[in-house]
């Protein structure tokens, strides 16, 4: 540990002694805003004609953020501010001296392209927390919720507002009107919030401020301006309410002889969603019977090392809000401390049954495909001092697969449980909003669990505890998070957990775990500490550690990879603060992470370097290395004993050609490869999107990637000849696919996109051998191959005979495999009135198994091109009563 301390140290001399500026504080500009009295409200047509706009007088002088930060804008902007007992109104003027060339590219809303006017409201005053608006030079809107200070922007949050943009000869302006229930904050006589504004100049890729914060100053909602005269308004109690219906057709391959698989299906749902204002802070969510049917589909990926993939949420129930829910284990600045590990992960609700039923030849099963929510609640919002709550809670119901026989008997058998999801969630700001501490509770009861069922825990409950100071003008802070979890079930649901590739407590060789079969419960902890620096010059840095113990155990409903992990991490990093005649922005940066397990093996240790470009005329590139000396597994032999990984370096590199373009292209690739070639890697993906005209996107991005791994994992043998076996072998592995994008906006409300993706994975095995001496320094003495002569195929499985004596040792299936997939999303959004929508989608999906012994493109054409795919056919109309 001598070296992380003397590296520690460097980085605290370096900062001192190299920052070229001392801590700046930017004096906070206000704008004064009026009531409108008994003057009419602005028509919102996008013209600045209204006799109410002379009632206040120009807020403006903006200063440039990007490229070159305070110096004066390309063109200036100035905008007005009013407001009555409902509505705030802002209007703004976005000077351009040759107004025929303004961009106005047309997308759905959120679509931020072209020229733009945004404007950040913090009504909270909290100084983390804001609500942006966006209206483009083309009309099209973008809404965003911000927290964290800046560090996060959900484009989901979608409040009711209306605006118009006009372009005229000094330029283009915009009218907005703001609902003021769409927006929070507590009761005061006189409020004081929070206030920011950036427009964007698209032809020079600026960016200009109301409010300048120099690039190195950490935070953004906390550099705000301030809005004053905001007197005598009323906290606005929202209640909105939208029924949905939504008509679905699905139409497949008809499988000869099963009953549940004809060849089509139809349905028809209803269902409520409800938004109730408890007070204008907090925000009550109800569902009943939600739709949560996603526009997009998963991307397609297969994971070979046997863990989970992380997928993304994108039900809005659960999305809406959601920094508030999050608690990372172990996020940071350095990476590679498996940040998506989180206590609570949305889509464990509500997701594929868990269980299969048992069957005998010549049964059919009519299996679910997702498990229904009965319903669902969120309480969740900020209040004026500082306390932000969630409160989540949910209820999936039981359920059952129906199995038939060829007599036409049938019979239920129960696939997942009744299940009750409960998320509370408490942070509370303090020391003038620098400081927070929070806390989260979770907790998974399962009912009555079926002996078919008693894998599954009966109940798990998580807890942890989170904290974050900063000081010097937020340039420097400590922060961590504790994390306990606790499981319970029967014997099996355990020791099963105990076995999981998650813990794997029966490896090999691992005196300080092991599986214990009369267990009923499991109790662990994790967390996260570090400190860093963050703004106030060039240099940058964070350190800190973070731990995993055996028992950790997240998965009911929350993500975690794995387990029995102590990692320490350092990032440094270091920046341009002015263009140049070259650059726009240059960033260089320094990472390293070692990591042990919980019995003391020093198990990791990689070194990084990565740069990052951006040119004058707007390109980006960047460029990285790793190099890892030390690495061994405790996971790659499923549980097996521990295995040393040769030493390996890889790069990544990337290329984006100018995004204001109207076509661009990117290009992306990233190799491995051990030092003794033991491993090679080699992905690629590059592409381009091309606009033709305002209202047409186009993009494709193709993407290969090689995987050749001399000890891929294969199976596991407990006994031959008396020895356990752990059988590997050579892989050589392609995978093939390609995105592609259409984007055409009739206008900012209508909007039809489609999206494709083909994908194949081919994997071949060979040189089949056993691990005989897993930490052994060379490669070739980790393990015995067996010979040609050893090994024979017959019939799909291979047999091997190690003494030759014509008796077959064991045996397994031939791991070879290729998966074809085809996936397709065709959607038509109409947004008829401010938040509230039709959708008709039309979506594909082709997966099957193909021939290992093709080629890539052959086998992809083969097994998508002239199969019967499955077509989902639905219409959603939804309609929001804003009471």
């Amino acid at each position: 540990m001598r070296y992380e301390v003397l590296i520690i140290l460097a980085l605290l001399f370096l900062n001192s002694s190299l920052a070229q500026d001392s801590t700046q504080v930017i004096a906070k500009k206000r704008y004064v805003t009026q009531s409108l009295g008994e003057y009419a409200a602005p028509d919102i047509n996008g013209i600045l004609e209204d006799d109410a706009w002379d009632l206040v007088e120009w807020g403006g002088d903006y200063i440039e953020f990007q490229p070159d930060e305070n110096t004066p804008p390309s063109h200036q902007t100035k905008f007005k501010i009013l407001y009555d007992s409902k509505n705030l109104y802002i209007g703004v003027r976005c000077y351009d001296s040759e107004p025929d060339k303004i961009v106005k590219r047309l997308s759905r809303r959120d679509g931020f392209d072209g020229d733009w006017v945004e404007f950040n409201i913090d009504s909270y005053f909290d100084k983390r927390t804001a609500f942006s608006f966006t209206i483009t030079a083309a009309g099209v809107k973008g809404d965003e919720f911000i927290s964290n200070n800046g560090n996060n922007w959900d484009p989901s949050w979608n409040p009711i507002w209306y605006a118009k943009a006009h372009v005229d000869d000094e330029g283009w302006t915009a009218e907005l009107r703001i609902p003021l229930s769409q927006l929070k904050f507590g009761k005061a006589e006189e409020q004081v919030w929070g206030f920011q504004s950036t427009r964007r100049f698209f032809r020079d890729e600026e960016r200009s401020l109301w409010q300048r914060k120099p690039i190195d100053q950490p935070g953004w909602v906390s550099e705000f301006g301030e809005l004053h005269g905001l007197k005598n308004i009323q906290p606005q109690k929202q209640l909105e309410i939208q029924p949905y219906t939504v008509a679905k057709t699905e139409t497949y391959e008809a499988e000869e002889g099963n009953p549940f698989r004809d060849g089509s299906e139809s349905d028809i749902t209803a269902g409520l969603d409800a938004k109730i204002g408890i007070t204008n802070d907090l925000t009550l969510d109800l569902t009943v019977n939600p739709d949560f049917g996603q526009v997009d589909a998963d991307p397609s990926a297969i994971a070979l090392d046997g863990f989970q993939i992380f997928f993304q949420e994108r039900r809005p129930f659960f999305v809406e809000n959601k920094n508030i829910f999050d608690f990372r284990v172990s996020q940071s600045q350095a990476g590679n401390t498996f940040g998506s590990d989180n206590i609570f992960y949305s889509r464990r609700i509500g997701r594929s049954p868990q269980g299969y039923p048992d069957t005998s030849d010549g049964e059919f099963v009519d299996q679910p495909d997702n498990t229904p929510m009965i319903g669902a609640a969120k309480f969740s919002g900020k209040t004026k001092n500082g306390w932000a709550i969630g409160v989540l809670e949910s209820v999936t119901s039981r359920r059952n697969a129906t199995i038939i026989n060829g007599e036409g008997n049938t019979r239920k058998e129960m696939v997942e449980p009744l299940t009750n999801y409960f998320v509370g969630r408490l942070q509370k700001d303090f020391n003038q909003r620098n400081s927070y501490i929070g806390g989260i509770f979770t907790a998974t009861n399962r009912e009555n669990l079926p002996e078919q069922l008693n894998f599954l825990h009966d109940a798990a409950y998580t807890g942890g505890l989170d904290f974050k100071h900063q000081w010097a003008n937020r340039d420097w802070y400590v922060g961590g998070n504790l994390t306990m979890s606790h499981v319970q079930g029967g014997k099996e649901a355990i020791a099963n957990t105990q076995r999981s590739i998650t813990h794997l407590f029966d490896r090999v060789g691992a005196d300080h775990v092991q599986v214990d079969t009369t267990r009923t419960s499991l109790t662990g902890t994790g967390g996260n500490v570090q400190i860093g620096k963050i703004g106030n010059g060039h240099w940058r840095f964070e350190s800190g550690a973070t731990w995993r113990s055996p028992e950790l155990e997240l998965n009911d409903i929350g993500f975690q990879r794995q387990s029995d992990d102590i990692r320490h991490y350092t990032w440094v990093g270091y920046q341009t603060l002015k263009p140049d005649s070259t650059f726009r922005r240059v960033g260089i940066n320094y990472n390293h992470w070692t990591a042990w397990d919980f019995e003391g093996n020093h198990n990791y240790l990689q070194f990084n370097t990565n740069t990052w470009q951006n040119w004058k005329g707007n390109w980006n590139t960047n460029i990285g290395f790793n190099f890892a000396p030390i690495e061994y597994s405790n996971f790659a032999l499923r549980g097996g004993p521990r295995l040393r990984q040769s030493p390996w370096v890889n790069f990544w590199n990337s290329i984006n050609t100018d995004s204001r373009k109207k076509i661009r292209f990117s290009f992306f690739h990233n190799g491995r490869k051990a030092l003794d070639n033991s491993i090679k890697t080699y992905y690629m993906e590059g592409g381009f999107v091309y606009q033709p005209i305002n209202a047409l996107r186009i993009s494709a991005f193709p993407s290969l990637r090689i995987n050749r791994d001399k000890l891929q994992f294969i199976d596991n043998f407990d006994d031959v000849g008396g020895s356990p076996r752990y059988l590997n072998g050579e892989i050589r592995q392609r995978t093939l696919s390609m995105s592609v994008r259409l984007n055409y906006t009739i206008n900012p409300n209508l909007t039809i996109q489609y999206w494709g993706q083909p994908f194949i994975s081919r994997g071949r095995y060979s040189n089949f051998k056993h691990i005989t001496d897993p930490i052994a320094k060379t490669f070739e003495d980790r393990f015995i191959q067996y010979t040609a002569q050893q090994t024979s195929l017959t019939d799909g499985d291979y047999a091997i005979d190690e003494d030759l004596d014509g008796v077959t040792d064991f045996s397994f299936s031939d791991p070879d495999f290729s998966f074809v997939q085809f996936r397709s999303n065709l959607v038509i959004r109409w947004e008829y009135i401010p938040g509230s929508e039709i959708f008709l989608v039309w979506s594909q999906d082709v997966s099957r198994s193909g021939d290992p012994t093709e080629g890539l493109l052959s086998s992809l054409g083969d097994n998508i091109f002239g199969q019967k795919p499955q077509n989902i056919f639905l219409l959603k109309a939804t309609y929001r009563f804003v009471l």
